[in-house]
């Protein structure tokens, strides 16, 4: 596969979004993003959303879920992301209290292996977004590492977030390559140089992409997803300027 869709994650926009969602998925369009991942509606109900995006040409990668909604209304999350369109559920965090030891891991596997088998009955993907608290070290193994052996991969699949594997000191490029049979969706994010590891638009950092883009080309994965926690430049600006790297990079 020489090239995957990409869509922007919205948290990425999230300032301008929470003032005027529609007109922020509408300047997502114009910049050129074949699709978005949600983490938030702007207060519209599925129908609303799905007549916006269809309206706008924008596709839905994914939405963010969090794991105590997925355990509470399961039924819900699946019927909301049939209704707009989202092939995969993404757990974008586990909380602290659930993370402490290796037996809190493997409780929280339990419940995705038990989420994800519904998932996919519904027809839907279930994923796991990382940060960098996955690779602490127990017995011997990175808790990510952990996870996806206590797992079944074709219940629970991978989004990789490069800039957190590169903050944890892993190569993401590896990382990419050690998961490629189970990647839905690539996080694309890059890295400042220094000591602050600040946030950098792709292609304005120190992520080797060249190795990235080969190795998730190779995967199984169906999305690349750009995304900025925090920017020095304005959030649609970084997000334009993202997409017009990776335009630079034959990747559009």
């Amino acid at each position: 596969m020489s090239k995957l869709p990409i869509a922007l994650q919205m948290y990425t926009v999230r300032d301008v979004a929470e003032k005027d969602f529609l007109g922020t998925l509408r300047q997502v369009a114009q910049i050129g993003y074949a699709g978005v991942e949600l983490a938030g509606t702007g207060d519209l109900s599925a129908r609303e959303l799905r007549a916006v995006l269809d309206d706008l040409g924008l596709l839905v990668a994914g939405s963010h879920t969090p794991l105590h909604t997925l355990e509470s209304d399961l039924a819900g999350v699946i019927e909301f992301n049939q209704a707009i369109g989202s092939p995969h559920i993404i757990i974008p965090w586990v909380p602290s209290e659930r993370r402490q030891t290796l037996d809190g891991w493997r409780q929280v596997a339990a419940s995705l292996n038990e989420i994800g088998q519904k998932v996919r009955q519904a027809g839907l993907y279930l994923c796991y977004h990382n940060h960098a608290f996955e690779f602490e070290a127990f017995d011997g193994k990175f808790a990510l590492d952990w996870l996806y052996e206590l797992t079944d991969p074709e219940l629970v699949k991978a989004e990789l977030d490069t800039y957190w594997i590169q903050y944890a000191g892993q190569d993401p490029a590896a990382y990419i390559r050690k998961y490629a049979h189970r990647l839905g969706l690539l996080h694309l994010k890059d890295m400042e140089p220094g000591d602050e590891h600040m946030f950098a638009e792709v292609g304005e950092g120190i992520l080797n992409w060249p190795a990235i883009f080969q190795a998730a080309e190779a995967s199984t994965a169906r999305w690349y997803v750009v995304e900025q926690d925090r920017s020095r430049r304005s959030s649609v600006e970084s997000a334009r300027l993202s997409f017009e790297n990776l335009k630079k990079m034959g990747k559009v």
